[in-house]
């Protein structure tokens, strides 16, 4: 038995028993989601660098060995977020990782899903509203023009829809007006979210006049360059300097979207990588993490920030217009962050937007996901 194997064999022992005893009404499903966790840590092991883990065991109060239990259970949550959606269909309500990051749960509204979802390693969890049901009555908000109306997401631990406003009465009102069921939603009193305009991961200069940040290294088939947010240029706005120059906006959806992909010179060299200010790492794949799992944000204002993903599909409403399928996190950041790069392990995950707080006590900040930029304009990520 190698050295290698050996750890992961030891490593397996230890979370089998962590996840047992936390899981204690479901051993079976513990059972399952310990031995994946298992297979999981063991690929990790030689393939993780030492920088993530000492991230997570600072951000989470955790040791090496905690570090490398959360990362093995977030991989198979997201292995699971490809699969489950799928087979439960309308009876979905939502997957994530637990807080302490040692069980999968997944809201389902039928009882009789419970034995395939344990028998995947999920703690089932049994709600009153799908996933569907509730992100379409957030799409009965995106018509409304209501002053002080900051945008809405699905919580899926509690199974309802926050709608977010300057102050609980005009979420309310948003709420009446679309027509919601108020059994559905929950009204919120939210900061007004901004942009994080101008920098970001590695600088560069748009049309001489203000500076934003590369997101991910991307090629559109043999045409090298990189995907950044929307609101940091127009289509034919050209990047004039920079280790990013010379370049050409040759995509830009914002608001709807913030996302746009950039066009740099054939001689231009694409790394595989993002700048953490204290070296780099390296991007494998762009896999979705699941809710809960830690997740990471490069910026030139802050620098590199972590925390953990809170909500898929966010509507957030910026002074500029309404944006949509954004990814909610706890990850601060603050002007002059914008279109860096979000990643999780190795997996890139988007670019900054916006949102609302600052680094010093702490803040919300969302992010435009990577995977559509990538499928609407055929772009491939240039991985490790």
């Amino acid at each position: 038995m190698n050295r290698q194997r050996a750890l992961a064999v030891t490593a397996a022992g230890a979370i089998a028993t962590a996840l047992s005893l936390a899981a204690g009404a479901a051993p079976a499903s513990a059972e399952i989601l310990s031995a994946k966790a298992a297979d999981a840590r063991a690929d990790l092991l030689g393939n993780v660098s030492p920088t993530l883990i000492d991230e997570l065991a600072d951000t989470f109060d955790l040791t090496e060995a905690e570090a490398y239990d959360r990362l093995a259970v977030e991989a198979v949550a997201a292995d699971l977020l490809e699969e489950v959606p799928d087979s439960l269909d309308a009876s979905y309500g939502g997957l994530w990782v637990g807080e302490s990051a040692d069980e999968i749960l997944v809201a389902t509204t039928d009882r009789g899903e419970f034995t395939e979802l344990r028998a995947e390693g999920a703690t089932p969890v049994l709600v009153e509203h799908g996933l569907a049901e509730l992100e379409a009555a957030g799409a009965a908000l995106d018509a409304l023009a209501i002053d002080g109306l900051h945008g809405h997401y699905v919580d899926l631990e509690s199974n309802t829809l926050v709608v977010e406003a300057a102050d609980e009465a005009v979420a309310a009102e948003a709420i009446e007006a679309a027509g919601i069921d108020p059994d559905l939603a929950t009204a919120a009193a939210s900061e007004t979210p901004e942009l994080f305009f101008v920098r970001g991961g590695d600088a560069y200069i748009v049309e001489n006049s203000w500076r934003c940040s590369v997101g991910f290294s991307v090629r559109q088939g043999s045409t090298p360059g990189f995907v950044t947010a929307g609101h940091c240029g127009s289509v034919g706005d050209q990047v004039t300097s920079g280790e990013a120059a010379p370049g050409t906006f040759r995509n830009s959806v914002f608001p709807s979207a913030d996302r746009a992909w950039v066009a740099v010179g054939t001689g231009e060299a694409l790394y595989d990588d993002v700048n953490m200010y204290s070296g780099v790492r390296d991007v494998a794949n762009a896999n979705q993490a699941a809710v809960g799992s830690s997740i990471c944000r490069s910026g030139s204002t802050t620098g590199w920030h972590c925390g953990t993903v809170q909500a898929f599909n966010q509507t957030v409403r910026y002074a500029e217009g309404a944006v949509y399928g954004m990814t909610r996190t706890n990850v601060c950041a603050e002007p002059g962050d914008s279109g860096g790069s979000f990643i999780a392990g190795n997996s890139a995950q988007g670019m900054t937007s916006g949102g609302s707080g600052n680094c010093s006590s702490g803040g919300t900040t969302y992010f435009q996901p990577i995977g559509p930029a990538l499928s609407a304009w055929g772009l491939t990520l240039v991985t490790s």
